[in-house]
């Protein structure tokens, strides 16, 4: 599905949700050491302009150079090897044969590897931010829009107590807005710690040198990422887990979205603007489908379950490691495939909703029960003799009309005449509490 109908909506996440991308990071992070090692350590030394050399394998790395690194892998049977022995073959192209055994040193796969995995995720939280934001902005923009448009309210499907469209796009701008701190804050952690992540093969060669201390300084300054130090073989994945948490609470908050979007469509609120030569159904002319919610909820679905695993099955792993994290972490480009769909269907979606008004102060008008509530509370502050059970005689199951109403209003013994008239005047439409003052406590809390 993704690298087929939706290969052009993930496109931009080849760069580095790909095996392309998985070996270029893996590129980058045994680059890094192998500079840290020559600057920070000094264990060997080369000319100012050899580093530049350096760079350039990086710089020019491609698709042609990734299929080279495959090639290698086909003897080696070992991506993480194969990519050693590229680029010592690099190394000695530009005549820094002598600094090559320099590459890889002390580490084992899984450094080279859970580096690259938090640089990817790093630059993938950071391209799904920018969509999310987009959507966030839409969801505002319509909560101001809206801010004093009345709505009646649905609590188990049923009519309740008034609301404004505005409030309720602004309670979804509140949770993504929030899960999105939360997102921010997560620490990208990497471990550069040896075969078992104790410094074995560092420190018996290099006894003298702080590994602990040089490990902390090569992750935050060369890869800019938070130093892991206690660890197996392997990264525990942590902050992996916890991202993908978050991701968990996002989507299923937006899937919370398009459901009631689709509600709202279903029952009449809101219009979808029409496109020239769309085709609703293949046998019946008249359908106008809300399929952009629709899809956005099935493949947030399967982003979701996908992540539900991961999260789970990255914190376990037998003894000091084994692989099946490996083949599980392949599957994070999915995800984020899955998510950006999702995304980006909903916010197609939301871009082609027309208020029905008429619609929506109809419902209004036509429920006066909802009037209930607030009259029987203020029956209670006059003293009124059993003012929930009058009104719920009065309205459970039924509907009222306005004469009915008034009548029932003024058969009241207790409540004087002002609070009568209040009574009287009240409307659905005008029972909104402070629906509007929320709106803008939303904005003055950014």
């Amino acid at each position: 599905v993704l690298d087929g109908r939706y290969s052009s909506k993930v496109e931009i996440l080849r760069e580095f949700f790909s095996e392309y991308g998985l070996i270029k990071y893996r590129l980058f992070s045994e680059l890094q050491w192998l500079k840290f090692l020559l600057t920070d350590l000094k264990l060997a030394q080369i000319e100012k302009e050899d580093f530049l050399k350096i760079d350039r394998i990086f710089k020019n790395f491609n698709p042609k150079a990734c299929l080279r690194v495959k090639e290698i892998e086909r003897t080696t049977n070992h991506d993480v090897k194969a990519l050693e022995y590229y680029i010592k073959e690099e190394l000695a192209a530009c005549g820094l044969h002598e600094i090559k055994e320099w590459v890889h040193f002390g580490c084992t796969s899984e450094d080279i590897n859970n580096t690259a995995y938090a640089l990817m995720l790093k630059e993938g939280v950071k391209l799904l931010n920018g969509y999310y934001q987009e959507l966030l902005s839409q969801i505002e923009d319509k909560a101001v829009h809206f801010k004093s448009i009345p709505m009646m309210s649905r609590t188990h499907g049923q009519p309740a107590s008034p609301t404004t469209l505005g409030k309720e796009f602004i309670n979804f701008a509140w949770r993504i807005r929030n899960e999105l701190k939360l997102l921010a804050n997560i620490p990208i952690w990497a471990k550069m710690n040896g075969a078992t992540g104790n410094f074995n093969a560092h420190h018996f060669v290099f006894p003298d040198i702080d590994w602990i201390a040089a490990s902390k300084r090569f992750i935050s300054r060369y890869l800019e990422l938070s130093p892991l130090m206690i660890t197996t073989q392997i990264n525990p994945y942590s902050h992996i887990s916890q991202i993908l948490h978050a991701l968990i609470r996002l989507s299923a908050i937006v899937n919370d979205l398009n459901k009631d979007m689709w509600g709202y469509i279903s029952i009449g609120y809101f219009k979808q603007k029409l496109k020239s030569g769309e085709i609703g159904s293949s046998t019946m002319p008249h359908k106008v489908n809300p399929i952009d919610f629709e899809n956005s909820e099935g493949n947030l679905g399967i982003s979701i379950a996908m992540m539900e695993h991961m999260a789970v099955k990255l914190q376990n792993s037998r003894f000091q490691r084994d692989l099946s994290d490996s083949t599980v972490l392949r599957n994070l480009g999915s995800v984020w495939g899955y998510i950006l769909i999702g995304l980006l269907s909903t916010n197609k979606g939301l871009s082609k909703l027309d208020l029905n008004a008429e619609k929506i102060h109809k419902d209004l008008d036509e429920n006066l029960e909802l009037l209930a509530e607030p009259v029987q509370t203020l029956m209670r502050i006059w003293g009124e003799d059993n003012p929930y059970e009058k009104l719920k005689e009065l309205t459970r199951g039924v509907k009222i009309t306005q004469e009915k109403f008034d009548n029932f209003i003024d058969g009241l013994e207790s409540v004087d005449d002002e609070s009568k008239k209040r009574m009287k005047d009240l409307t659905p439409a005008k029972y909104i509490g402070l629906a509007e003052q929320l709106v803008d406590e939303y904005f003055a809390s950014e």
